[in-house]
């Protein structure tokens, strides 16, 4: 079955791996671990191993699930876990999955993601069932002190997985994602809704970098959140990280 899955899936627009650390990544070097949601193949296993990160990557997709553990398996301090996380244990999904080696699938349906590349579409189903991420890290014997930084590229469905995140907040000091100003996937995340949740969990939003624009409704972002220290840091502060 998932032989046959991947063969549908063809890459259109894989990010490769970085040859330096960019810009948005420079918080990386104050961090002693990360959790990456939504790994995909793990494009930024490089950049992580550089650094002398630990890593757990967290892959819903099983075809690509096994295409990442062959590409982190040189990288002793990386492990990877196959589970679709949410805000509740047990909930039933349809997983759809995207045409560009998965790297848009989604529990959500398209919306103006089309608007921006139109060539992406949903090449198959999944039924899955969720799980949180304290359950995901438990089951596998993770120790989340271990990690102060929570990377995400769940294409919309990160705010569910932080509101099912519950005390692991209060362990991140960054807190990394994918959002667009506008709904590019049905009833997905935005820059707004993070800031407006992070916010009330002791985080500002310290970065935005532009990656993509639609032809009128908005932007996608790279956004990157900073637990605040003192009472001076407010969302839209200047980042420290140039």
């Amino acid at each position: 079955m998932f032989e046959a899955l991947r063969k549908k899936l063809s890459p259109l627009w894989m990010r490769q791996p970085e040859a330096t650390v960019v810009k948005g990544d420079r918080f990386l070097s104050a961090c002693k671990g990360v959790l990456h949601v939504g790994a995909n193949s793990g494009q930024e296993r490089e950049t992580y191993a550089r650094l002398g990160l630990p890593v757990v990557w967290v892959e819903a997709l099983p075809g690509v699930f096994d295409e990442l553990k062959i590409n982190i398996a040189r990288y002793p301090d990386q492990m990877a876990i196959r589970a679709l996380l949410a805000d509740r244990d047990g909930q039933k999904f349809i997983f759809r999955v995207a045409n560009n080696n998965g790297a848009s699938s989604s529990i959500l349906e398209l919306k103006y993601h089309k608007d921006i590349w139109p060539e992406v579409e949903y090449v198959d189903e999944i039924e899955m069932e969720s799980v949180t991420l304290g359950t995901a890290l438990a089951s596998h014997g993770v120790d989340p002190s271990a990690y102060d930084a929570l990377v995400m590229d769940t294409q919309g469905s990160e705010l569910m997985i932080l509101q099912g995140s519950g005390e692991l907040l209060d362990r991140f000091e960054y807190i990394k994602t994918e959002a667009a100003d506008f709904e590019a996937y049905e009833n997905c995340a935005t820059v707004a809704s993070l800031a407006d949740f992070l916010g009330a969990h002791g985080f500002c939003l310290v970065r935005q970098d532009k990656f993509a624009v639609h032809p009128s409704l908005g932007s996608y972002f790279d956004i990157l959140f900073e637990r605040r220290r003192g009472t001076t840091a407010e969302a839209g502060a200047a980042p420290k990280w140039p």
